[in-house]
């Protein structure tokens, strides 16, 4: 089952996509966050909190000088651990309580300097290659049943309760269990620290929130004899200190996207599109998956006329992605089952825009996302809309599917609520499993005229922004119809340009090292 598509116009597109990351590329390359300077602390072994509960890599960073800052944390802090001969977290400690300030280290020779914070981020990141080996022999020994995997998401704001409820999801079926962030957390801009028992609208993501989840999701895989994947977000103004953190404790996937804080969250885009760029490159190293938000794209705006800047933003999604050396298979563009149902033939266009994104990216894990937009308090309508989404993913094979509910929009998901939903999908993905493989769109019909045209608006809009650069086209709405400023929105105080001699260990072994996903 294959569209008729011009494969000159998906050159095209590639091309375009390149040619609009190429600037933003260039800024990334010149600034640095404080979000990734804490994310070197992290790696260097920097975690815990203060006697005030402040997070320690933030407690550390916060008393760096501005000039030594533009240099890189990594080289002040080699210098402490080389004078002092602390550890990390000793010297960590000292400097938050105010026992130890910066200028003690200055003379400190810089071959020492970048010996200590070296020997650090090679122990962190020898840990991140040691999760990943980990979960590499996990799939092999545990492996999943086919694709569509079965994704559901779990958010009662208590860990514990969302680690009963994850596991319960897993006996019913579900793949991949993903946990909701709380509400706001991505406006933070530090990681709350410990185990969390209170959020709101989700449950806040911690290291020891990861630990708790993948240790239970580690026995139910044995259980079951297949293996259970572990989604969070690593987006907002942590972002790469989420990929650290994930990194370490081997979560799988990342809800992670080049401009869904931007647009949806008003984080300064300056500062997201550095903090991706890191963020990716670590996940790039640890083997995780990332899935990008093009869905939320058609929450905000109608699914038919967005169908284009979908398709375009897929493309910059990937560009970026392949900068931060990601390979396909780690790249799971989103799209979404969010047009009106009682639109004449949506079923239709809903098959023409999955499959175009399946050929356009054949190798990347799609991740397809539930009806949501149009979901009202008739849970048999809902049930019903659910299954023709269950059979347009399983019919163009996307790989990462979230399961619809049946109660959305109502209240959280009880257990039963996803016991039925996985149950409907795994009953069409059964039923249907080789659809695709048994029948053909007509030449010129409805589907392939409708995937043709949401192409060729694809690469009009790339053509369009890549004329006015990708910053002033988000100012001009030219995605999901809402407009930013390039030095407006949060976190923006939080960039700064690079010094001539900034040093970033990470960046430099992740850019020596890569890990082929």
């Amino acid at each position: 089952m294959k569209l008729e598509l011009d494969p000159g116009v998906i050159a095209r597109c590639c091309e375009l996509a390149g040619a609009i990351a190429e600037p933003v590329s260039d800024f990334i390359a010149a600034h640095s966050t404080v979000a990734v300077e804490r994310s070197v602390l992290r790696l260097c072994g920097v975690d815990g909190v203060t006697s005030d509960d402040v997070p320690l890599p933030n407690a550390v960073l916060d008393r760096l000088p501005a000039a030594l800052r533009e240099g890189g944390v990594a080289r002040a802090f080699g210098a402490g651990l080389a004078h002092t001969g602390l550890d990390s977290l000793g010297l960590a400690g000292a400097i938050a309580r105010g026992e130890l300030t910066f200028d003690l280290f200055s003379a400190v020779r810089e071959t020492a300097a970048r010996s200590a914070a070296t020997a650090q981020v090679t122990r962190g990141l020898e840990r991140v290659r040691a999760a990943r080996e980990t979960r590499a022999e996990a799939l092999e020994r545990l492996p999943q049943e086919p694709p569509p995997l079965l994704y559901v998401i779990v958010a009662s704001g208590n860990i514990y309760e969302d680690r009963t409820a994850a596991v319960a999801a897993a006996q019913a079926g579900a793949q991949i269990i993903a946990v909701i962030r709380s509400t706001g957390q991505s406006l933070l801009d530090f990681v709350p620290f410990g185990a969390t028992t209170e959020g709101f609208g989700g449950t806040y993501a911690t290291q020891e929130n990861f630990q708790i989840m993948r240790a239970a999701l580690d026995e139910v895989s044995q259980r079951l004899g297949r293996y259970v994947m572990l989604t969070n977000y690593a987006s907002g103004l942590c972002m790469p200190e989420i990929a650290v953190m994930a990194a370490l404790e081997r979560l799988d996937m990342l809800l992670n996207d080049s401009m869904y804080g931007i647009l949806f969250r008003d984080i300064n885009m300056k500062r997201t599109f550095v903090d991706q760029h890191f963020s990716r490159m670590l996940n790039a190293y640890s083997g995780i998956i990332i899935n990008t938000g093009e869905d939320n794209y058609l929450t905000t705006a109608d699914a038919v006329e967005q169908a284009p800047a979908v398709l375009a933003s897929q493309f910059i999604n990937e560009e970026f992605a392949h900068r931060a050396g990601m390979e396909d298979a780690q790249i799971g563009l989103g799209d979404a089952y969010e047009i009106d149902p009682d639109l004449t033939d949506g079923l239709l266009f809903q098959l023409a825009q999955a499959q175009l994104a399946r050929q356009v990216f054949p190798k990347a894990p799609l991740k397809y996302m539930p009806p949501t937009k149009h979901m009202t308090g008739d849970i048999f309508k809902g049930h019903l809309i659910d299954a023709m989404f269950n059979l347009t993913s399983v019919t163009t094979r996307q790989q990462i599917h979230l399961c619809g509910m049946l109660t959305e929009a109502i209240h959280t998901p009880f257990l039963a609520d996803r016991v039925l939903s996985l149950e409907n999908a795994r009953y069409v993905m059964n039923t249907a499993r080789h659809l695709g493989d048994e029948i053909e769109f007509k030449r010129g019909g409805i589907v392939e005229r409708r995937a043709q045209d949401v192409l060729r608006g694809a690469a009009a809009l790339l053509e369009s922004v890549a004329e006015r650069g990708l910053m002033r086209a988000i100012e001009e709405r030219t995605f999901a119809d809402v407009s930013r400023s390039p030095d407006g929105g949060r976190g923006f105080e939080g960039v700064f340009e690079r010094a001539p001699d900034y040093w970033n260990p990470v960046e430099e072994a992740l850019q020596r090292q890569p890990v082929t996903a």
